[in-house]
């Protein structure tokens, strides 16, 4: 213990660095709590190195309090909006050249259903199409397949 009072600045600030590696590496900034703590502590250590907090556990303690419900009433709404943001482009994977010959006919409505990969797929397309039409899967969404008449 006195090893960690004597070093209390340094102390703070590699406990600081490793809740802040496990919130990005292990957690992936999925909860912010330990971020925010993380922070106040490297901040803490940091402005006790420098002098400008008196160097005790008492002032440790109070000052990683205001500063760690700063940070989460600072950061908190932007690093949310972030973590919401949705990327829409579309993803090639390998149904990118999938192609196959219908066994019925396929509408917007989704009522034919095609075997791929051991699930069975709706099967929908913005035009009709009969049976018997070999067709191309133009997009995916969960278990749908929107296809096309090959060309």
């Amino acid at each position: 213990m006195d090893f960690i009072t004597q070093n209390l600045p340094q102390t703070l600030m590699v406990i600081g660095i490793v809740a802040l590696i496990i919130e990005v590496a292990v957690l992936g900034l999925s909860t912010f709590i330990l971020l925010f703590f993380g922070l106040s502590l490297f901040l803490t250590g940091l402005l006790m190195s420098f002098g400008i907090l008196p160097d005790s556990l008492t002032t440790a303690l109070w000052s990683n309090t205001v500063v760690t419900a700063g940070l989460a009433v600072a950061l908190w709404k932007p690093l949310k909006q972030m973590q919401n943001r949705v990327d829409k482009k579309q993803v090639n994977s390998d149904f990118a050249e999938l192609t196959f010959v219908l066994t019925s006919d396929v509408t917007e409505q989704g009522l034919t259903t095609h075997q791929y990969s051991g699930i069975s797929w709706k099967l929908k397309s913005e035009q009709p199409i009969i049976a018997g039409t070999e067709v191309l899967v133009t997009k995916k969404e969960v278990g749908v397949m929107w296809v096309t008449p090959k060309s």
